[in-house]
């Protein structure tokens, strides 16, 4: 989940019961409003730097790298915890969604519930199983979720259905963040889970307020009674909270007292948070990294499509800046077919023996993996999908939208589909200009993070620098790289030299911007 609030439309508590309503009355108010002046440099709370569908993961703000231009992360993300519901929706979370370099991650404990047996089922189901005491956690699960968000990684969490007491079938995937709010009153009761959290909160709240938003979340969320939520409360919530949970607060590097009111506090930790923040801004310095391997010779991880004649008259007719959109369509399809059929050949295959129409045995080769999956990267990647259908039965197809910062001259992540389980597969990453090699490294690791293994990755081009075939190389050595030519020069903007112009506009009819770049992720082929 982002930090930040959907948007909602009209009141949010016209819908509210009365219950609802009384027990809304009896929480303090919490006043969270930024002062003017920050508040211009905001974000609108509606616009949350991240959105989730079941299919999609959108960032709106934009997520900069999270790695260095050596393909490995250059510093962990930040976890605060436990980070109280008083807290939440304050100016720590403001605050994190105003730095437009970083992206916010709350995790819940509750996914982490472990699995009950039938008689803990239908002690729960009268409120006599106590899921407040440790026991009542995966742990194990917990922490090794936890670590592989704070490295970058994709992970799979658990969602527990509090009416049913179990876990559903669908589990939900999160990817990682620059800031991980881990929201979970027993995160100081194992000491593996303790270390991992790099900012530790108590928030201490009246015993009294407690209860009330214990009343209303089980009533209006999980359906529960006003007798069952008090029994439970009264055996087993008040008499955990003083054994587990207040003994830890001594653990604790900051104490806030009175809760989500305490602006001082607040302001403090927010500080801090800021801070935080501003150590994990990254600056790339692509020029020096090419720099490096000027004169040097190609790698052998790359793969050019020979030369023949055929190819180069292609080549000629599509970076002849006369060309027709329509013929400049058509030979481009020609070579990826072409470059597509080239990049399947490095996959691995094995003897398999078919019997012929004849009767007779013949030897021949197949597939041997467990699939193939082909992932664009947003808009000119998306042109050669068809090629990739034509000659591959059954794959399947992700997107990945990455833009350059006009300030920064980084990549950006926006857009992120992929396939389910796409860790198994090869996959063939499919860009048409490689310039730089930044928006193709933010892929690779995108891939990487989703568990997908270095050299099961292809990637393909239609058109290469020099600049960027050796980043992308030297950043992840095990990638096969498979393009139809690679040119040698990169001038002051980044354009490829001679180059073949903005392939997006030039396939699409699009008019490019007076300051066009190779790099320009409107297009993103770098």
């Amino acid at each position: 989940r982002a930090g930040g609030s959907p948007p909602n439309s009209g009141d949010p508590f016209s819908s509210r019961s009365p219950l609802e309503r009384s027990l809304d009355r009896l929480l303090p108010s919490i006043n969270t409003s930024l002062s003017p002046r920050k508040r211009t440099t905001s974000q609108c709370k509606s616009e949350p730097p991240l959105l989730r569908t079941s299919k999609r993961t959108i960032y709106t703000a934009g997520r900069p790298p999270w790695y260095n231009e050596h393909g490995t992360q250059s510093k962990e993300a930040f976890v605060i915890g436990p980070y109280i519901k008083a807290l939440r929706g304050g100016k720590i979370t403001i605050i994190i969604n105003h730095h437009h370099v970083s992206i916010l991650v709350s995790l819940y404990p509750q996914g982490f519930v472990e699995v009950l047996t039938a008689e803990q089922q239908l002690l729960a189901a009268n409120n006599d199983y106590n899921f407040d005491h440790p026991d009542a956690f995966d742990f194990s699960l917990l922490v090794h979720t936890l670590r592989k968000l704070k490295q970058g990684k994709s992970v799979k969490i658990p969602v527990y259905d509090f009416t049913t007491h179990g876990r559903q079938k669908e589990w939900k995937t999160v990817y990682g963040a620059s800031v991980i709010i881990f929201e979970g009153i027993m995160s100081f009761a194992d000491k593996e889970l303790l270390k991992l959290l790099d900012m530790k909160i108590f928030v201490d709240t009246d015993s009294d307020i407690r209860l009330v938003r214990r009343l209303r979340r089980d009533i209006t969320e999980r359906g529960r009674d006003i007798d069952g939520v008090i029994k439970q409360y009264n055996k087993f919530v008040k008499p955990a909270f003083e054994q587990y949970i207040e003994p830890t607060m001594r653990l604790a590097d900051i104490v806030v007292p009175r809760g989500g009111g305490n602006m001082v506090a607040i302001d403090l930790i927010v500080q801090h948070v800021h801070s935080q923040l501003e150590e994990r801004k990254l600056r790339w310095d692509m020029a020096a990294l090419a720099s490096a391997h000027q004169a040097q010779p190609l790698p052998q991880t790359l793969s050019v499509v020979e030369s023949t004649p055929q190819v180069r008259g292609m080549h000629t007719i599509i970076r002849n800046k006369e060309t027709s959109r329509d013929e400049f369509i058509f030979y481009s399809k020609r070579l990826m077919r072409l470059l597509i059929e080239r990049a399947l050949s490095f996959l691995p295959s094995q003897v398999h023996i078919v019997q012929t129409p004849q009767g007779e045995d013949y030897e021949g080769r197949t597939f041997h993996g467990k699939g193939i999956t082909g992932v664009s990267i947003l808009r000119a990647g998306e042109t050669m999908e068809p090629a990739l259908r034509a000659v591959c039965k059954d794959v399947r197809i992700g997107k990945i939208l990455i833009q350059t910062n006009q300030d920064t001259g980084e990549p950006e992540l926006h857009y992120l589909r992929l396939p389910k389980d796409i860790s198994e597969d090869h996959v063939i990453l499919m860009d048409c200009t490689v310039s730089t090699g930044a928006a193709a490294m933010m892929a690779i690791r995108v891939l990487l993070d989703h568990d997908v293994q270095e050299d099961k990755i292809l990637l393909v081009s239609l058109l290469m620098a020099e600049m960027g075939v050796h980043s992308v190389a030297y950043a992840f050595p095990q990638v096969k790289i498979i393009t139809t030519a690679v040119d040698k020069k990169v001038n002051d903007l980044f354009h490829i030299i001679p180059g073949i112009g903005n392939f997006g506009d030039r396939y699409f009819g699009t008019d490019a911007p007076p300051d066009w770049s190779d790099d320009d992720m409107d297009e993103p082929s770098c």
